[in-house]
C-alpha cells in the first residue's frame, strides 16, 4: 500500500489541508476499513476500482467514482472492490464552504456527486482528473478549477477560522462556553456560524479533534493504556472517553487498537 501527501498552492492553503493519493492491490487492502470523523470534507476521485459503503443503519451501496464526502459524525465503513487508486482533495474544516452554494449541513455523512455540486463543470472536472497522467496533473487541474470558483465566492468567516485554530491548538479540550468567550459571541451565534460554514457544531468539532488526538497518540506511542489516554486528553473519566470513542468509531478502544486503527488513519492521510 502506497500513500503520498502533497501540499496545496499557497493561494489555496487557507482552504485545502492537503492532497493525497492511496494506491494498493486488493490483496494488500483490508477487506473493510472504518473511516472515522476528522472534521474535514474531501473530494474523492477513484481512478482505480470503486468502494462499497456499508452503513450500519441502511443498505450497502457502491459509491460513485468521484464525489464529495460530507462531514462525518459517525464511523464510515468502506470495502474495496478491486485495486485501489484514489486521489483526494482534503479541505480544512471550513475550507469547502466557499466553493458551494449547497448548505454544508445537508451533506453530512453522505457522498455527493460532482454533478450535483458543480453541474456540467463538475462532470468535466471528473473526466479531466480521471484521464490525467499523474498526480501533478491532477493537482493542476483541481487547482485551476477551484481558483475559478473562488473568484466569485466570499472568503471564509474569520471568526469561525479563528475558533477552529483555537480548537485545534487545545486539541478539542476547551468547553463551548470558553470558545464563545474567546470569540466574543453567544453560543447560539457561534453554533449558527459553525453549522453554515462547517456543518458541525463547535462541540461536535471539539469532540472529533480530541478523539483524533487520542488516536494519533495510540498510533505514535503504541500506548493502549486507557487511563493514560483518558487523562492525557482531559476526558472526565474512562467511561467518557469510551463513550466518545464508540460514537465515532463504532467499537471500543481495545477493539479498535491495531491494524484497523492504522488503516483508518491512513485513509485520513495522517495529517
Amino acid at each position: 500500500m502506497k500513500t503520498k501527501i502533497y501540499e496545496p498552492n499557497s493561494a489555496l492553503a487557507d482552504f485545502i489541508k492537503c492532497y493525497w493519493t492511496l494506491e494498493s492491490s486488493l490483496e494488500n487492502t483490508p477487506k473493510r476499513n472504518t473511516i472515522i470523523p476528522d472534521g474535514t470534507m474531501k473530494l474523492i476521485f477513484h481512478y482505480g476500482d470503486l468502494y462499497w459503503h456499508h452503513p450500519k443503519d441502511g443498505k450497502s451501496f457502491l459509491q460513485p467514482r468521484c464525489f464529495l464526502i460530507g462531514q462525518l459524525t459517525k464511523p464510515y465503513i468502506v470495502e474495496p472492490v478491486g485495486e485501489t487508486g484514489t486521489f483526494v482533495i482534503r479541505f480544512k474544516s471550513n475550507g469547502f464552504s466557499p466553493f458551494t452554494d449547497i448548505p454544508i449541513k445537508e451533506m453530512e455523512n453522505k457522498p455527493i456527486s460532482l454533478k450535483k455540486l458543480f453541474g456540467d463543470k463538475g462532470e468535466k472536472l471528473e473526466y479531466d482528473i480521471l484521464n490525467a497522467n499523474n498526480t501533478d496533473e491532477r493537482i493542476k487541474i483541481a487547482e485551476t478549477f477551484l481558483f475559478a470558483l473562488l473568484k466569485s465566492k466570499e472568503v471564509k468567516d474569520r471568526i469561525v477560522n479563528a475558533t477552529i485554530e483555537v480548537i485545534t491548538k487545545y486539541k478539542g479540550q476547551l468547553s463551548v462556553n470558553e470558545l464563545s468567550d474567546r470569540a466574543s459571541l453567544s453560543r447560539r451565534i457561534l453554533a449558527r456560524k459553525f453549522s453554515s460554514n462547517i456543518g458541525l457544531s463547535p462541540k461536535q468539532l471539539s469532540k472529533i479533534v480530541r478523539l483524533q488526538a487520542s488516536l494519533k497518540s495510540l498510533l505514535d506511542n503504541e500506548n493502549s493504556n486507557l487511563t493514560d489516554l483518558t487523562y492525557e486528553n482531559e476526558y472526565f473519566d474512562q467511561s467518557h472517553f469510551i463513550k466518545d470513542f464508540k460514537e465515532f468509531t463504532g467499537i471500543t478502544p481495545k477493539e479498535f487498537y491495531g491494524e484497523e486503527l492504522k488503516m483508518s488513519l491512513i485513509f485520513d492521510a495522517k495529517k
